[in-house]
């Protein structure tokens, strides 16, 4: 399903946090959300799975509105993976969090069928988690938990996943593979990542934000050019796709001294790049 931001503001504590931020996602895209921290990708993923009313601007996920949706047919559509965000999970087993992802399916008598369980199955196999659906939640490693909230959303049924730095505090391994899980399900995803590696291999393309506002969008290699990881990153780096299909970026030695980031517009990063 597509999603479309159009011209979104957002304002916090009468401080403007997004400036007219526009993006697009493709069916079956993953398009990666970059910038330094404090640039406002948290905030726009919050307007995106509906937990922040824009004060301007349209999120729509296929044709519509999130807005004119309720919040049950919003997370019919949308299905949202944060950082450590599971609420009371005390007790809880594995299978018990990942059929939480089938609430928005439910009537007012709350109970699961067929289709539900199913659902709940095909997740906990897709995201290999089935060796241990029957242990407490809160005794599974870093790694272990993320692959249960990601099978969690799946269960969700969505056409939107909306990922917030999914891969943090996790092994290289554990990282490598999440994202192959993320790629397999074949559904549209907007993910917010601090690494810049990893977002390079996993998305189709990334938007940059930086201080609030897009400063950069497209393809991978169209986006992190050198004036961009220069302006807007602070680093003297270049990305390449490798012979293995793998874009990968290459940083200097030695980091930019101060008075070169100040010297730079951010806003003058597309035109340094060239």
């Amino acid at each position: 399903m597509r999603l479309t931001v159009d011209q979104l503001r957002i304002t916090l504590d009468r401080r403007p946090i997004l400036h007219g931020v526009s993006l697009e996602a493709r069916k079956g895209d993953i398009v990666g959300l970059v910038g330094p921290n404090g640039s406002g990708k948290s905030t726009l993923l919050r307007a995106v799975y509906r937990s922040l009313r824009p004060a301007d601007g349209v999120v729509r996920v296929g044709e519509d509105d999130v807005w004119t949706l309720s919040a049950r047919a919003a997370a019919r559509r949308t299905a949202a993976v944060l950082q450590d965000a599971t609420g009371n999970t005390t007790g809880l087993t594995v299978a018990e969090i990942v059929a939480l992802g089938r609430a928005p399916h439910h009537g007012l008598l709350g109970r699961d069928g067929a289709e539900d369980h199913r659902a709940v199955q095909e997740a906990i196999d897709h995201c290999g988690v089935r060796p241990y659906e029957d242990r407490d939640y809160a005794s599974l490693s870093g790694g272990e938990r993320q692959r249960v909230l990601l099978a969690r959303a799946l269960a969700q049924s969505a056409q939107l996943l909306v990922l917030d730095e999914l891969t943090n505090h996790l092994d290289i391994r554990a990282r490598f593979e999440l994202l192959d899980l993320i790629r397999a399900t074949g559904i549209t995803t907007l993910a917010v990542l601090h690494d810049l590696d990893l977002a390079a291999r996993l998305c189709d393309h990334l938007v940059v934000l930086h201080e609030g506002a897009v400063v950069a969008a497209g393809p991978v290699l169209d986006v992190l050019t050198p004036g961009i990881l220069r302006e807007v990153f602070g680093v003297r780096a270049s990305a390449e796709r490798h012979a293995d299909g793998v874009i990968r970026i290459t940083y200097d030695a030695q980091p930019l001294a101060r008075d070169e980031l100040e010297v730079a517009d951010p806003a003058d990063a597309e035109t340094a790049a060239r």
